[in-house]
């Protein structure tokens, strides 16, 4: 048994908009955690974790929906 999911690539990348836009407005932007090590000799391991946002701004999270939300659109209605 076989499932067939057929989406266009325009949609898909719409979707992928609308989500990116969603998590821009939701968290601000997108956090990252690098792990780093120090030392590393034997049994002695130090590390430690640094944190890197990149931030998405609102205005770039609505024209990322609105682009998103377009393609979603117009590949529907081009069948």
């Amino acid at each position: 048994m076989s499932i067939q999911f057929d989406m266009k690539p325009l949609t898909a990348v719409g979707l992928l908009l609308i989500l990116l836009a969603l998590i821009g407005y939701a968290t601000g932007g997108l956090t990252f955690t690098h792990r780093h090590k120090d030392i590393d000799q034997g049994p002695i391991q130090i590390s430690h974790d640094t944190r890197s946002t990149v931030p998405l701004s609102p205005y770039l999270s609505t024209i990322a929906l609105v682009a998103g939300v377009g393609m979603v659109v117009f590949a529907s209605r081009a069948r």
